[in-house]
C-alpha cells in the first residue's frame, strides 16, 4: 500500500473515532462503551491470534506493547470518549487532539533524531490555524461540559504522543498481528475494571448501542489505529502527526452527513487552510530518522522498509 493511500486511510478512519464516541455516548456512559468496545475487539483480534498465529512472544516485547496499548488506547480513547460524554463537542475534542503535531514536531528532533524543516513548521502552524477556523463556532458555544472536562483531550493527546515515541524506540518490536491482541487485551482489562467498579458494566438493551460498538471496533479500532501505526512506520512521527490536522474537517463533514450538523462558510474555508498546511508539512519531505543506523529500523517516507522473511516491524492497531 502506497504512502498516499495510507495517509488517506489514516485521516478517514481516525475521524470515525470522534463520530463513534458521539454515537456511543448517546446510548451509554463512556466507560460502558469502552468496556464493550474492547471486549469485542479482544474477542476478534486475540481470538484470531490464538487460531492463526499462536506463538511464544518475548517478555520484553509484551511489556513494551502493553504500555504502548495502555497509552494509545486506554489513555487516548478513554480521555476523548469521557470528554465527549461530559459534553465537550466532538469538534473541540478533535481540535485539541490536533495540537499533537506541534508537540511531536518539537520533540521529534531531540528524542528520535528526525529533522523538522522550516517548511514543516510553517505547515504545522497553518494547519492549526485552519483547524481553529473549522471548530470556531464549536469553541464559541456555551456547551454543557464542566470546564475541567476540556483538559481531558489534552491528556489524551499527550498519551498518544507518548505511545508514538515509545513505539519508535521499542527494543523488541512486534508486527501488528502480534501487537494488536496485546493492545486490545490490556485496554479491555483497563476499561472493564473501571466500568465494573462504577457499576456501569451492563450494556443497554437497545440496538443503537451495539451499532456504535460495531462502528468503533471495525472502523476506529481496526482501521484507525492500523493506519496510524502503519503511517508512523512509513512516514515518521512529524508527517503522521501533521495528518491529524485533517481529522477535524473530516469529522465535521461526517457529522453533517450523519447528524445534520452543517459546517458554516468559515468552517469550509478552514478545511482548505488545514489541507494547505498539511500539504506544506508533508509533500516533498520525509520525516526519516537522521542516524544512518536507524533508517533501516524505522524506515522513511521516501524509502519504506521492504518486507523480508521476518515480518516487518510496526506497532499496533486501534
Amino acid at each position: 500500500m502506497g504512502v498516499t493511500a495510507v495517509s488517506a486511510g489514516l485521516v478517514a478512519f481516525w475521524s470515525s473515532g470522534f463520530i463513534g464516541a458521539e454515537l456511543g455516548t448517546r446510548e451509554a456512559a463512556a466507560d460502558t462503551l469502552l468496556m464493550w468496545r474492547f471486549l469485542a475487539a479482544a474477542a476478534l483480534f486475540a481470538g484470531g491470534w490464538l487460531l492463526l498465529r499462536r506463538r511464544r512472544l518475548p517478555r520484553r516485547a509484551l511489556g513494551e506493547q502493553a504500555v504502548i496499548g495502555a497509552l494509545s488506547q486506554g489513555g487516548y480513547l478513554g480521555a476523548i470518549v469521557w470528554a465527549v460524554g461530559l459534553g465537550v463537542p466532538a469538534g473541540s475534542a478533535a481540535l485539541i487532539a490536533a495540537l499533537q503535531p506541534l508537540a511531536a514536531g518539537a520533540l521529534a528532533g531531540p528524542l528520535l533524531g528526525e529533522r523538522v524543516s522550516r517548511r514543516q513548521w510553517a505547515g504545522l502552524a497553518v494547519g492549526l490555524a485552519g483547524v481553529a477556523l473549522v471548530v470556531r463556532d464549536d469553541l464559541g458555544g456555551a456547551g454543557a461540559a464542566p470546564p475541567w472536562a476540556y483538559a481531558l483531550p489534552f491528556a489524551g493527546m499527550a498519551a498518544l504522543l507518548g505511545a508514538s515515541f515509545l513505539e519508535r524506540r521499542a527494543r523488541s518490536p512486534l508486527p501488528p498481528a502480534d501487537a494488536v491482541p496485546v493492545h486490545v487485551l490490556v485496554s479491555a482489562a483497563l476499561f472493564s475494571a473501571v466500568a465494573l467498579a462504577g457499576g456501569r458494566g451492563a450494556p443497554p438493551a437497545g440496538g443503537g448501542f451495539w451499532l456504535a460498538v460495531a462502528w468503533v471496533v471495525v472502523l476506529s479500532t481496526a482501521g484507525g489505529y492500523g493506519f496510524y501505526w502503519l503511517s508512523l512506520r512509513r512516514s515518521g512521527v512529524t508527517v503522521t502527526s501533521a495528518l491529524m490536522y485533517l481529522t477535524p474537517p473530516v469529522t465535521a463533514l461526517w457529522a453533517y452527513a450523519m447528524f445534520g450538523e452543517a459546517p458554516g462558510s468559515v468552517a469550509v474555508a478552514g478545511m482548505g487552510v488545514a489541507a494547505a498546511g498539511v500539504a506544506a508539512a508533508t509533500l516533498g519531505t520525509g520525516a526519516a530518522p537522521s542516524p544512518a543506523g536507524d533508517q533501516g529500523r524505522h524506515g522513511s517516507a521516501e524509502v519504506p522498509v521492504r518486507p523480508t522473511r521476518a515480518e516487518p516491524r510496526t506497532g499496533a492497531v486501534r
